[in-house]
Formats: structure tokens, C-alpha cells, sequence
């Protein structure tokens, strides 16, 4: 944290509202995004299913940081192909599982409109696919100043708490038609391994005390045989040699899962002070799409 290198990062991760967990992140809480209903998109499948097919596809409502944030575009075009999906997402950068709860009021990322019980009313999704980083240093209001910095244990308590409200919340909402939650695992992370291993965790305590499901996602950026080892590269898989776009340098048989200056996000095009799902081709936004993908079409 100390070194130039992790300052650059985490001025591109602050460009974006992102969710890392640097040790001397911001001490108070950023202005509330204008981010217009627009934000939020609604998309059904491209073709219309036969009437066994459409028995089957299933309603997916996608909430998160800015994981989320940049993977959306890429998650629903897999979920349309693979599983004749309707889908919708509306998520929000730099939030963590409380900015979703109902009863925040304004100490909150996300309005009220989005939050994840009022959206399960409304939408009444199979599936609702939850992408949070861990947000670890106080960076949104909900989080009352609780930091993993400053207090491990009395982050991961929070955490744990805030996972089972909203889990709570959202099947209350769905009421006699409650959606099955889905709770995507985090790559690694270079500056904390053991807090990413730990929210992990967490995510698997929640999901099978509630009959839930946990969708591996972080295992497909880490290297074969070491889960919670960071690295920039990794060799490319059969689907990115057979479509070239994301085999970023197959004369070295690899390809790029982030840009040299940003260790968190997977887009390969360079973060912007207004959040966007990413413009680029980005192997690693498409290996975590499509896991989340095959997780929800085995349930």
C-alpha cells in the first residue's frame, strides 16, 4: 500500500466508486450519485422461446457494486443466450449489501426505488444474483464508519448481519414465490487475500443456512490450484482461443484479466468518473458472467 503502484490503483478505483479495501481510504462518505431510473435495464430474450422453453426460463433481477456495475451488459447477454433469460440489473458503484436493505433512508447508495426487497415486489424474479466486493473501508454511509481496517472483526460481524437482513428482505418480499439468491464469490485481492477469503465465507454460511447458492465466480480469475492468489494474466481457456477477442496475447498463450493500473475491476478500458458497464472486451467480466450463468442454469 505503500508503494506508487497502489496509489495509482486506488485513484482508479476512487474514479469509479469502487469497493476496495485500501487501509487509508476516504474518512467520509461521497455526495449521493445522480444516477437517473435509466441506470436500472430491463431486458427480455431477443427471440421468442417455444412454449416449453418458456416454461423454464427464468426471471433474473442482478444487483451490486461496481462489479456489478460493469458486468452487466456482458452477464445479460449470457443469460439471454444460454438460458432465454429475462433480466434485469440495477447496480450501484461503491455499495455493500446494506446499501440494498429497506429502512436506510438516506444513509444509503442506493435509492429507495432499487432497493433490493422493493424491486422483488415488483419484478418477481427466480433468481436474484447479489455482486458485492466487500466493501471495506466506510465508504458508504450504511456502513456507519465500520472499516476492515480499522476493526476486522467488527466488519466481518456487520457483514455477516447485513447478509442476513437482506436475505431477510428479499423473502419477505417474494413472499409465496421467493427468489433464490444468488451470492457471487470475489476474486483475489492482492492487498488483503484473507479478507476476500473471509467474505467468501460468509457468503457460503449465508446461502446454506437459507437453502441459497454461492457462484464461484472469483475461482475462474485465479490461478489453477491457488484460489486466493492475485495475478494479472492467466493462460487462455479453450472458449478464448476459439474467439481470439479474448485471448489478449495468445503468442504467450495468456490473457489480461485487468489493466496495469486498476487490480480490482476486469474491464479493460480505463475507469471514468461516471460508472458504465465496460465498452471493452474483457475476458475476465466474461469468464464471471458465464459461471454465474451456469450456477443458475443448474439450480
Amino acid at each position: 500500500m505503500r508503494t506508487s503502484w497502489i496509489v495509482g490503483v486506488l485513484t482508479a478505483v476512487l474514479l469509479l466508486g469502487a469497493c476496495s479495501d485500501p487501509s487509508d481510504g476516504p474518512e467520509t462518505a461521497p455526495p449521493t450519485p445522480d444516477v437517473s431510473r435509466a441506470a436500472t435495464t430491463h431486458q427480455r430474450a431477443q427471440s421468442s422461446p417455444s412454449p416449453s422453453a418458456a416454461a423454464v426460463a427464468p426471471r433474473v433481477l442482478y444487483l451490486g457494486d461496481s462489479l456489478a456495475m460493469e458486468a452487466q451488459q456482458v452477464f445479460g447477454q449470457e443469460l439471454r443466450r444460454e438460458l432465454r433469460a429475462t433480466y434485469t440489473s440495477a447496480p450501484y458503484s461503491g455499495t455493500t449489501p446494506c446499501d440494498y436493505l429497506e429502512g436506510t433512508g438516506k444513509k444509503s447508495l442506493v435509492p429507495d426505488r432499487d432497493k433490493a426487497a422493493a424491486l422483488v415486489r415488483a419484478l418477481h424474479p427466480d433468481f436474484v444474483v447479489l455482486q458485492f466486493w466487500g466493501n471495506a473501508w466506510g465508504y458508504t454511509w450504511c456502513m456507519d464508519g465500520i472499516s476492515h481496517a480499522a476493526s476486522p472483526q467488527k466488519y466481518f460481524s456487520r457483514y455477516r448481519a447485513d447478509l442476513r437482513r437482506l436475505t431477510d428482505q428479499i423473502a419477505a418480499a417474494g413472499g409465496e414465490r421467493r427468489p433464490r439468491i444468488v451470492w457471487v464469490a470475489q476474486g483475489p485481492d492482492p492487498i488483503t487475500p484473507d479478507r476476500v477469503r473471509r467474505v467468501n465465507e460468509l457468503y457460503e454460511e449465508q446461502a446454506a443456512a437459507s437453502g441459497d447458492v454461492v457462484a464461484d465466480a472469483g475461482a475462474t480469475v485465479a490461478p489453477a490450484g491457488s484460489r486466493y492468489t492475485w495475478v494479472q494474466y492467466l493462460p487462455c481457456t479453450s472458449y478464448e482461443h476459439e474467439h481470439s477477442d479474448y485471448c489478449t496475447q495468445p503468442d504467450r498463450d495468456r490473457t489480461a484479466l485487468h489493466l496495469d493500473k486498476d487490480y480490482l475491476h476486469f474491464c479493460l478500458a480505463p475507469t471514468t468518473s461516471t460508472p458504465r458497464p465496460c465498452p471493452a472486451r474483457s475476458p475476465g467480466i466474461l469468464r464471471i458472467a458465464r459461471e454465474i450463468t451456469r450456477v443458475i442454469g443448474s439450480s
